[in-house]
């Protein structure tokens, strides 16, 4: 089904409301027009039937009662000549009757039809005195007049006296008004439909831009971006696409890297295993020196398992799919579980433990993700410490926030290293060879663990002689987290 375009629409806006404001202006000044030509109407009627008045007073004295019929010619053409007077100045017809209603006098010639005047209006002139009205008095008139009357008195006879005013001059004037509204309706139309391409262009410059920019993403082109112009709503609509845009650029990026690591992490043990293995079997490997290749692959057996469990971990963890459980308790008893289950790594490394003097600290988080941050953090202190090195811990508590640290001798991390030892799948030693202990994974779990638990980690080193990892744990319920967070 195909749209209206925004040219379209902006168009039919605009002109509806044109249209619209041009409607009521022509309603609002016919009706103005109505009004102010009946009031003067009147004024001027009513000037009028005063003169008559006057003229018919000035006929009761010679004799003639106009409210009556006037057998005498002489007489009767006198009282017309009268008010004849009245429609050659003012073009105002002029009639009398009878207290009937009858017609008696009038100077209007064919206009009248003769019938005679409607009791309403009679009954509304002997109620208020005056009557004022348009169109043509059901009848008597041949076409529609402004009409004012109301009662005389002459001679002791009573009767009516109207008079009354085309009303063609309104009807030309409104005549003039439509036709004006429909040139000024034609002119808005015009106006409305240019002014609808110009600005529709600056509305769909931009948007046409960012679609075609849509369109280069969806396609997969990630480099794809909007220009940012039009107005601020445009503008703004313009950034926060782009913004979308880099984040995906930024994510497929890191995606296949991800997958690229992924290949390689799983294809060194993979390869080793299967090159000691056929060794084996094609007798390549002597069958005494067997049990060292068997236990070689038995390590890149677990390493390969630890790998997968890892980024299975790590994929639940970012997900929001693990639930955390956390609660108070003594951070200590953690560090000293993690030590004692590697005693005899550390036995056999001649590394010497500091700092193991708890005191009672109490953490607010889950004891099963805080283990896991340490085991990994220990697991590295205990790989790249020398024998007769040290293993130093530390706990402060400061801002509601408990900080334990944990640092080891060695060769350190280099400056260059510092900032992506969280990152995944990195390590140091850039072989990733056979002797490299580990998937590149642990770290960046602890600094996933870490953000789920409300704290921060971070890593300083002073390369060939120290290393330290800090991590930082709520120490009470007020300052853990509201909902568990997303890896960053």
């Amino acid at each position: 089904m195909r749209t209206r375009t925004i040219s379209r629409e902006f168009f039919s806006s605009v002109a509806a409301v044109l249209l619209l404001g041009l409607g009521v202006v022509c309603l609002s000044q016919t009706a103005l027009s109505v009004a102010y030509f009946s009031g003067e109407r009147r004024n001027a009627l009513t000037g009028i039937l005063d003169g008559a008045a006057a003229v018919s007073e000035m006929l009761a004295e010679d004799g003639s009662t106009i409210t009556e019929p006037i057998l005498d010619e002489t007489l009767r053409d006198r009282a017309e000549k009268g008010l004849e007077l009245f429609n050659t100045a003012a073009q105002t017809l002029l009639f009398v009757t009878d207290e009937e209603g009858t017609i008696l006098l009038h100077t209007g010639g064919d206009v009248l039809t003769g019938s005679a005047v409607p009791q309403k209006m009679l009954e509304e002139i002997r109620s208020d005195g005056e009557v004022f009205a348009t169109g043509d008095m059901d009848g008597v008139l041949s076409h529609k007049y402004y009409v004012l009357g109301r009662a005389i008195h002459t001679n002791g006879s009573d009767g009516y006296i109207f008079a009354a005013n085309d009303m063609g001059s309104l009807g030309g004037y409104i005549g003039d008004m439509v036709n004006m509204f429909l040139l000024s309706a034609a002119l808005a139309l015009l106006a409305a439909s240019i002014l609808s391409i110009v600005f529709a262009r600056r509305f769909t410059g931009p948007i046409e831009a960012i679609s075609e920019a849509a369109r280069k993403l969806g396609s997969g082109d990630f480099t794809a971006r909007a220009p940012v112009t039009g107005c601020s709503e445009l503008a703004d609509f313009a950034v926060t696409f782009n913004n979308m845009a880099a984040r995906l650029q930024t994510i497929d990026n890191s995606r296949g890297q991800f997958m690229g690591n992924i290949a390689h992490e799983l294809r060194t043990p993979m390869t080793t295993i299967k090159g000691f293995i056929d060794g084996m079997l094609d007798g390549t490997i002597p069958e005494a020196e067997r049990p060292k290749y068997l236990e070689i692959v038995s390590q890149e057996t677990g390493r390969l398992a630890r790998l997968v469990q890892n980024m299975l971990d790590i994929t639940r963890l970012e997900a929001g799919e693990y639930q955390v459980h956390a609660r108070s308790y003594d951070l200590w008893e953690t560090v000293t579980d993690v030590v004692l289950s590697d005693e005899q790594r550390i036995e056999d490394a001649k590394i010497d433990i500091q700092g193991l003097a708890p005191s009672r600290t109490m953490v607010y988080a889950d004891p099963d993700l805080v283990h896991q941050v340490v085991y990994n953090i220990v697991d590295n202190a205990i790989k790249f410490t020398p024998p007769g090195g040290v293993i130093r811990f530390g706990v402060t508590v400061s801002g509601g926030m408990v900080e334990l640290s944990i640092e080891n001798t060695g060769a350190g991390i280099s400056p260059d290293a510092l900032p992506y030892v969280f990152d995944r799948f990195y390590k140091e030693d850039r072989s990733r060879g056979l002797n490299t202990r580990g998937s590149g994974l642990g770290l960046h779990i602890c600094k996933v663990l870490i953000n789920l638990s409300g704290g921060k980690i971070r890593v300083e080193s002073e390369e060939g002689k120290w290393c330290r990892f800090t991590f930082s744990l709520p120490a009470d319920a007020s300052k853990a987290p509201a909902a568990p967070k997303k890896a960053e």
